[in-house]
């Protein structure tokens, strides 16, 4: 078994399933990125191919059971992480790997998406943003920006909208990640990394919709150098360093993130933080999810990562616990326990 799972590829992993997204939807480079990943999971952990499955709710990100050769199940809106929960409570050995788009896991699937972030399941989230609800063509959606005009906001949205790695943290997560779409190494390495994390990994892939939110990340995604300039890939145990000539950084400054330019005022390396992804404390990883421009990088890479007990753990933990100490072994003998009486 160990030789098959060495040998798998990409290819591997993708349905011969015609791919109906739109010409240009960053769903296709997502795709390409978790396909590059799964082999390399199933070679990292051991999994073989069967015992990978793809969970989705509605919306485009969620035709990916579909383009993808694993098992899959494509359920209903806002459910998947319900769906899933119940997938790796009863079967642990399962990689379970759920994708939703930020309308799906924001709104109407907003509790289950909290619920299994704060118990700490051991699945494999992917939030599609693209900060509109394109499949119903074009409705603003709760990541939309401040005064969006929509179909359904034609005057402009009058809502904030959430951040979902600030939704992650709020709920106790234990790991949080971000991408582009067009980053496709930088997903992949993020989906590897997640599925190696014990426990609920949340992985938002900020993704172009060309049909109804075009451009909806240009002002920091535009160009190579934009994205050298406007984006920071935070990487664990190094210093937040950025900027295409790597002369910028993030200090504390009291108790908030500041952005300091390296050379100037007295500034060096040594006075940037380090990255810490293991730290229990969540202080500084809600700072680095809230950042936006013009004044601040936007951060990318893994942001949080703390390992933790996992809640199909504890399920499975206790079953065995009470199946060593159960005196009754058989529907026939619960039937015959404790008081009983003969209705004549």
């Amino acid at each position: 078994m160990a030789d098959n799972i060495k040998n798998y590829t990409a290819q591997d992993f993708k349905s011969d399933q015609e791919v109906k997204w739109c010409p240009g939807c960053g769903d296709y480079a997502i795709l390409n990125a978790v396909a590059k990943a799964m082999p390399e999971v199933a070679k990292t952990a051991g999994i073989p191919h069967e015992r990978f499955v793809v969970v989705s709710g509605i919306g485009c990100s969620s035709r990916f059971p579909y383009y993808v050769n694993t098992y899959g199940f494509h359920g209903i809106h806002g459910r998947a992480a319900a769906i899933a929960t119940g997938m790796k409570v009863a079967n642990p050995e399962l990689s379970i790997w759920v994708t939703s788009g930020d309308g799906d896991s924001m709104a109407i699937g907003g509790n289950h998406f909290i619920h299994a972030v704060r118990r700490n399941i051991d699945l494999n989230l992917l939030i599609f943003n693209n900060q509109i609800y394109g499949l119903t063509k074009g409705q603003y959606s709760p990541t939309s920006e401040f005064g969006k005009v929509t179909k359904t906001s034609p005057f402009g949205t009058v809502e904030y909208p959430f951040r979902p790695g600030e939704l992650v943290i709020g709920a106790r997560g234990k790991f949080f990640a971000r991408s582009l779409d067009i980053e496709v190494a930088l997903t992949q390495q993020l989906c590897e990394a997640g599925a190696a994390h014990k426990g609920m990994s949340v992985i938002e892939v900020l993704q172009n919709c060309v049909i109804f939110n075009d451009k909806t990340f240009a002002k920091f995604t535009a160009t190579k150098e934009l994205r050298q300039e406007k984006t920071i890939i935070l990487r664990h145990g190094e210093r937040m360093i950025f900027g295409k000539d790597n002369n910028k950084g993030l200090r504390l400054n009291g108790f908030e993130l500041e952005v300091v330019t390296i050379g100037e005022n007295g500034i060096t390396e040594d006075d940037i933080l380090v990255h810490d992804a293991h730290n229990p404390n969540p202080s500084i990883h809600r700072m680095l999810v809230d950042m936006e421009g013009p004044d601040f990088p936007v951060a990318l890479g893994i942001i949080r990562d703390v390992q933790d007990i996992t809640y199909d753990d504890k399920v499975c933990s206790q079953v065995a616990d009470i199946q060593c100490n159960c005196q009754i072994h058989s529907v026939d003998e619960l039937l015959n326990s404790g008081n009983t009486w003969e209705v004549k």
